[in-house]
């Protein structure tokens, strides 16, 4: 696995932020982790999305305070992965389900350990912000994702069902 680093989202890298949206879009894959991004026209309205996230005074009320990063390669400053952190998990969605973090990997890098590392760095950065420990969720099919999870210290409390789908419940100390 090469190098990445998680970084705040800019207008720097917008032509690749909408390549990686739709490569999801075509693949059909879930865009976890990326905020609004899959219902976004541009890099610069998601970006806008993302700045207001991540402030109590301009988060939507329905919605929970946030940042999102973009794991870039540093061999070749390309996009990896989008990762978030939610700055709590008081919501009912993100209490049963959510958890605090959210990742997705560009489909043709996955199995590489992107995923392993964006977790890895991403939960610096929840320690950095105070958090404890955190909650993170996988959907019961989905292996890779487990085993991420597990690799970077998760620990199993329960499986719930939310409209048919089974998902594990993880939560990492911090």
């Amino acid at each position: 696995m090469a190098e990445i680093k998680l970084i705040k989202p800019t207008m720097e890298y917008a032509d690749d932020i909408m390549k990686y949206r739709q490569e999801f879009l075509d693949s059909g894959d879930s865009l976890d982790g990326c905020g609004n991004l899959k219902s976004c026209s541009s890099a610069d309205e998601w970006i806008k999305t993302i700045d207001l996230m991540e402030n109590e005074e301009t988060c939507p009320e329905d919605r929970v305070t946030s940042n999102i990063f973009i794991a870039i390669r540093s061999a070749d400053n390309k996009i990896i992965g989008v990762i978030d952190f939610r700055h709590h998990i008081n919501h009912p969605i993100l209490s049963v389900w959510g958890g605090h973090i959210g990742y997705s990997v560009r489909p043709a890098e996955r199995r590489k350990g992107y995923a392993k590392e964006m977790l890895r760095q991403n939960l610096k950065n929840c320690k950095d912000y105070g958090l404890e420990r955190v909650l993170v969720t996988c959907n019961f099919e989905n292996v890779a994702s487990e085993k991420t999870i597990l690799a970077n210290g998760g620990v199993f409390e329960k499986e719930v069902v939310v409209e048919g789908d089974r998902i594990k419940r993880y939560w990492i100390q911090l």
